[in-house]
């Protein structure tokens, strides 16, 4: 492969352009040293900085942040910069409260929801059988964004089924918590009693809501809930996550006891 210097002396690509990846890789683990004891939300320095700094070009300063942010290091926030970053154990598990809120706040987050949409539709499909009703029965699909210490963090539908809980549009409107609508308004204990977790590509409008490439793997999670008393399912649900926002940890404990 041959190589030329660019004005700043960085060896470039002749044919691409691109900088070598040993180079924006050293510049890389030199950052990530720097920022290894820096708390969360810090912020780094920008591709100016960087290029001034080590005499380099933007391209190289660029690729080094995404190497970082490719190892969940820093995280690049639209209009504000790139911080450090720190993602939190989101825990699932059976023993536990299946509640963001509640889970995030066990890990020393700040959690907060915004409703995107609540609208009634026909269950349909593996979502019917999840929710053991008949194909057709009216259930609300509920769409959120949450958010960790207020950045982003996840997109999610939860499904719940309309003769559960008739007015659910006014309830998460006054209460974020789902899992405290159900327990104050339903009468019932959730617990979790299916999950299934994968490391998937975001379509189009989940990578939109998550403000995140649609060539970047988020985590996918898809869990059933039922009350804890009468094993009657009540919600479900499937929350795409952004990788440097949580790490998802899957503790193999064994169901809840009533």
């Amino acid at each position: 492969m041959v190589y030329f210097a660019d004005l700043s002396g960085q060896p470039v690509d002749a044919q691409s352009g691109d900088v070598p990846r040993s180079r924006y890789t050293e510049i890389a683990e030199v950052l990530a040293a720097e920022i290894a004891d820096q708390p969360a939300d810090v912020r780094v320095a920008g591709e100016h900085e960087i290029a001034a700094r080590f005499g380099v070009s933007r391209a190289a300063a660029r690729s080094a942040l995404q190497e970082l942010e490719g190892r969940y290091l820093v995280r690049r926030v639209r209009g504000a910069g790139t911080f450090v970053s720190r993602p939190l154990d989101y825990v699932l598990s059976q023993s536990r409260v299946p509640s963001m809120h509640q889970t995030i706040r066990e890990a020393g987050g700040e959690p907060r929801t915004v409703v995107r949409d609540v609208t009634t539709v026909p269950v349909t499909g593996a979502i019917a059988e999840r929710l053991e009703r008949a194909e057709g029965s009216a259930v609300h699909l509920l769409t959120r964004q949450s958010y960790i210490d207020g950045l982003l963090s996840g997109w999610s539908q939860e499904w719940i089924p309309v003769d559960m809980l008739p007015e659910l549009d006014a309830a998460v409107h006054a209460v974020e918590s789902l899992d405290t609508i159900l327990r104050q308004m339903c009468g019932v204990t959730p617990v979790r009693a299916w999950c299934r977790v994968s490391s998937v590509l975001p379509d189009r409008r989940v990578a939109e809501g998550l403000e995140t490439a649609h060539n970047r793997p988020v985590w996918l999670v898809e869990s059933l809930s039922r009350d804890a008393a009468s094993g009657r399912a009540v919600m479900c649900s499937s929350t795409w996550s952004r990788p440097d926002s949580v790490r998802i940890i899957v503790e193999l404990d064994g169901p809840v006891t009533p």
